[in-house]
């Protein structure tokens, strides 16, 4: 425990301290990237961040500790969409929309290993067991699930049927559950991982849901509806909607802090900007201007930082999340450090 020396340090020699009911995130960093970038993830160590480049064919890797691109662009297959990485941190897998495939980056060269794993049609979100041991894809226009065996990267499952053109993908903490939005079908599959089944759904949600998110607990489901301008919310004991929360027009990705406190949602065609929820009450607490055509966004795993990825002006903007306390307010993302974590987002 802090003595009382202690949190006058805290408090009063810590930069970014300010005062205020309500927090004030802010982008401290402008990163540019290439042609169309959309998908977004950080790696456990928080060292780096992963961006999908989708016209370009590539990823670029940023250095958190500096916001900077280091290396060339990485060249994967064709539209790459989502990006997802191990909890090792040794391997990026990557979707390739219009080549049906997976390309794995191996992080310590940056480089492609192996050849691109067939998937299924169209393939666009993707996600990754706790343990390592499996990715679960998305295709998009094959309205299926295939599931790779990390170790000999291979399909050992799929096409598993879900719904009307599913997209954004999340596992549950625990492994045992993977909840799929069905785009086309405004609803979400849930299957389980034991069997790779369907178990439950399609629960029904908004107008053309697109990304999914999880809290830590494992207790709420976030899904973005693009067309419906709000997320809706799955309480997954009963896997059923408990409220639909009003945020920007044409939200796409979605991520919950590592405390599960807020649900960061990126808002399309908003003028470039991210809408903030506090999950306690799921109410809209502030609005973040960052770039154009706002896509992917991660949270590194300190909860300091929100990597988001602007489709229309080809960069990334880095929101510095500040944290309140009653009336004292610390913007730790401005603070030397990064942590790790991922998101998601569809068009």
């Amino acid at each position: 425990m802090f003595g009382l020396a202690a949190i006058a340090l805290m408090v009063f020699g810590v930069a970014g301290m300010g005062t205020g009911t309500a927090a004030a995130d802010t982008v401290i960093a402008t990163v540019p990237v290439e042609n169309d970038p959309v998908g977004v993830a950080i790696t456990p160590d928080g060292s780096h961040a992963y961006v999908t480049n989708r016209n370009d064919g590539s990823v670029s890797v940023i250095e958190t500790a500096g916001n900077t691109v280091v290396g060339s662009p990485i060249t994967v297959g064709n539209g790459p969409r989502e990006v997802a990485i191990t909890p090792d941190g040794d391997h990026a897998y990557v979707t390739n929309t219009f080549d049906d495939s997976v390309s794995v980056i191996e992080t310590a060269s940056n480089t492609v290993v192996g050849i691109p794993i067939p998937v299924g049609d169209g393939p666009s979100g993707v996600a990754i067991t706790p343990d390592g041991a499996h990715v679960y894809v998305t295709n998009t226009f094959g309205d299926s699930v295939s599931v790779i065996e990390t170790a000999s990267n291979t399909v050992v499952a799929g096409p598993i049927l879900v719904g009307d053109d599913p997209s954004g993908v999340a596992i549950t903490p625990d492994g045992s559950h993977v909840y799929i939005a069905n785009s086309q079908g405004d609803s979400v599959s849930v299957m389980e991982t034991a069997g790779n089944t369907v178990v439950a759904g399609p629960i029904l949600v908004g107008d053309e849901p697109s990304a999914v998110a999880i809290t830590p607990d494992g207790a709420h489901v976030y899904v973005t509806n693009t067309f419906g301008d709000s997320v809706s919310v799955i309480e997954t004991a009963g896997n059923t909607v408990v409220q639909n929360v009003t945020v920007g027009i044409s939200p796409q990705g979605v991520a919950v802090t590592p405390d599960g406190s807020r649900a960061y949602v990126t808002d399309g065609d908003s003028g470039g900007s991210v809408s903030v929820i506090e999950t306690a009450g799921n109410t809209v607490i502030e609005t973040v201007p960052v770039g154009a055509g706002p896509f992917g966004v991660a949270i590194t795993p300190d909860g300091n930082r929100a990597y988001v990825v602007n489709g229309d002006d080809d960069t990334v903007s880095v929101i510095a999340i500040e944290r309140c306390l009653g009336s004292l307010c610390i913007d730790f993302g401005s603070l030397t450090g990064s942590g790790s974590g991922a998101g998601s987002s569809f068009s």
